[in-house]
Formats: structure tokens, C-alpha cells, sequence
């Protein structure tokens, strides 16, 4: 079982930048490849970005294309997510998962952290 702990979120100002982080508790997080979702208030959970288990290949949701980066460091057992321009539309609470395939269906990932949340407000 691998376990996730997302950290970063917080309060920030439109416009404003910010980097999300996605521990993973176990030495085979080369063997999945990683995905954030976020949730808003009264909204499902929706796709945002996802990177392949070697960081070689990258998608992310329209919303955020061209905003947001992931990336991971496999020697690290993390995740990221840069996440630029803000807007109060990206507040949410993000979750880091796992996946066997590289792929942006939700039921496709396993393995979910708790969550971090995002504010973006003035």
C-alpha cells in the first residue's frame, strides 16, 4: 500500500504562485505514475495534471494548461505541482494519486492522499 501526504496549500492572492508537494511512503513509486485531482466546494473531484512514472510525458486538464507544471523526483518519492496565475476558480482541495496507467480517469487512480487546501481570494 502506498501512502500519500500532500503539503503546500494555503491562502494566496489572485495572480499569486504556488507549489503543492506529494510525499509517497513507499520504494516502488517509480512503478505508478502520479496524478492530481482537486475538489471544490459542492463539485466533484476533476483531473488536473499527471505525469508518467519516469516524469517523461505530461497532460493536464485545459483549465490549468499552460498555468500549472508537474513533475516528480523519483529519488525523492515526490510529486509537484506548480500551479502560476492563480485565480479564485483554482481554489480547491488538491489531492495527489497513484495510478498504473498514465492516464486522467479518476477511476483509474488507487491510491489517494488527504488532501491540501487552496484558497485563492483578495
Amino acid at each position: 500500500q502506498v501512502q500519500l501526504a500532500e503539503s503546500g496549500g494555503g491562502l494566496v492572492q489572485p495572480g499569486d504562485s504556488l507549489t503543492l508537494s506529494c510525499a509517497a511512503s513507499q520504494r516502488t513509486f517509480v512503478d505508478y505514475a502520479m496524478g492530481w485531482f482537486r475538489q471544490a466546494p459542492g463539485k466533484e473531484r476533476q483531473f488536473v495534471a499527471a505525469i508518467t512514472k519516469s516524469g517523461a510525458d505530461t497532460t493536464y486538464a485545459d483549465s490549468v494548461k499552460g498555468r500549472f507544471t508537474i513533475s516528480r523526483d523519483n529519488a525523492k518519492n515526490m510529486v509537484y505541482l506548480q500551479m502560476n496565475s492563480l485565480n479564485s476558480e483554482d481554489t480547491a482541495v488538491y489531492y495527489c494519486a497513484t495510478s498504473t496507467f498514465f492516464t486522467k480517469r479518476r477511476d483509474s487512480y488507487h491510491y489517494w492522499g488527504r488532501g491540501t487546501q487552496v484558497t485563492v481570494s483578495s
